[in-house]
């Protein structure tokens, strides 16, 4: 995982946050990489006393979640010894659960993928057969690590959705898993804490973890069977309120235009794709730029990175149509001077791999609101959630990730 960090979040030397203060000192292992960290630098970059860094360090390579990366020569004193994370002690599922197919992707702790599978799924099928596929799924990348702890499974899904109850809304297209709660039927399969978010957030964190140079705030535009936003600003994945922010692709752009999935007519999506289906590829980029431009004028956004298999097929199609549109506006004085648009390679998967991120969120100490002591980081120190609906499983699907 190529970002920079340099400072966590300051810690507490307080027993009753040593889970939390675990997860600072493990996120900043992560972010070494594999030259290591010296306590003395742990000590620094999370505020907490270097006796409690030692028993933290310690404790974490009992568990053998870190270990000796060699001594750091002297500039005086001692030389000091280094310490890296261990990837492969813990791995994370993400599961993508597109309207015709799914993506499945175990990753270890430094959030790189080590297997990746996928399979044709119909969304529209019985609730019971495509929670069948998704568990199959789980236990199939499973299987290909048998002898390690997976912490939990992230699923991403098409919205709109409730993040915090883990429960379906009335998905676009497929009105009959309204109210269905996803979260919890999937952690009663498969005996795994699971995490649910929208498609769209999902690759946005992604895409923010994967970003070497400061990010700032930006918006990841997916196009694949559907049309959707993820937000990120001020740091973080944004939800709102409800947690349903990002449908992007249901603005009206054309009010006597052809009927969308979702009710409404002349969404910035049925015209998109419509465009794509019948061969006009700089007609559905012109559209998605439309779009991209209202939202760099509404948010301000320095940033708009493209995403998901219809992009793949054309990138540069996509990323010329979009940024003429924007350039168009700002030179008529609107906003979007100095904008940048590129694209996240993988076409789908980086849903995936960002569902599986955010299973990892919490172990690093990178979830707002509820995080804290216990947590999916308890797990770590070999205090386990009981699976399905277990504490760890609804402190994380009621988090902020933050970035």
């Amino acid at each position: 995982m190529n970002r920079t960090r340099t400072k966590a979040p300051a810690g507490v030397n307080l027993p009753a946050l040593r889970h939390h203060n675990a997860a600072l000192v493990l996120d900043l292992l992560r972010a070494a990489g594999a030259e290591g960290i010296s306590r003395l630098e742990l000590a620094e970059g999370t505020g907490l006393t270097p006796q409690a860094v030692s028993k933290i360090t310690a404790r974490l390579r009992e568990d053998g979640l870190a270990v000796g990366a060699g001594l750091r020569p002297s500039t005086g004193g001692k030389p000091r010894t280094v310490l890296r994370l261990v990837p492969d002690a813990q791995f994370a599922v993400g599961l993508h659960l597109d309207r015709d197919g799914l993506t499945a992707v175990l990753v270890d702790l430094a959030g790189r993928p080590v297997a990746v599978t996928r399979a044709p799924l119909d969304l529209g099928a019985p609730a019971d057969r495509v929670l069948a596929d998704a568990a199959d799924a789980v236990r199939d990348l499973c299987a290909a690590e048998p002898h390690k702890p997976v912490l939990g499974v992230g699923v991403a899904v098409p919205g709109p959705l409730d993040h915090r109850d883990g429960v379906l809304r009335r998905v676009t297209g497929f009105p009959q898993w309204d109210g269905y709660p996803l979260r919890a039927a999937l952690a009663e399969r498969t005996g795994l804490p699971v995490v649910l978010d929208k498609d769209t957030n999902a690759a946005a964190l992604a895409v923010a973890l994967s970003l070497d140079e400061p990010r700032g705030d930006f918006a990841y535009l997916h196009l694949g069977t559907g049309l959707g936003a993820g937000l990120v600003l001020g740091g973080e994945v944004h939800r709102g309120a409800r947690t349903g922010a990002g449908e992007f692709g249901h603005q009206t752009l054309q009010l006597d235009g052809p009927l969308c999935g979702c009710g409404g007519r002349g969404c910035i999506e049925v015209l998109c794709l419509a465009a794509e289906a019948r061969g006009d590829r700089g007609e559905a980029a012109r559209v998605l730029g439309t779009g991209a431009a209202n939202l760099v004028g509404l948010l301000g956004v320095d940033r708009v990175v493209l995403g998901g298999r219809t992009v793949a097929a054309d990138e540069d199609a996509y990323v010329r149509g979009v940024r003429a549109v924007i350039e168009e506006r700002a030179a008529r004085g609107g906003a979007g001077a100095g904008v940048t648009v590129t694209v996240a390679r993988g076409g789908d998967r980086p849903v995936a791999e960002g569902a599986a991120q955010l299973v990892l969120a919490p172990v690093f100490g990178r979830v707002g609101e509820r995080a804290g002591a216990g947590g999916w980081a308890g797990e770590l120190s070999g205090e386990r959630g009981s699976g399905a609906g277990s504490e760890a499983e609804s402190k994380a699907g009621s988090s902020r990730v933050i970035l």
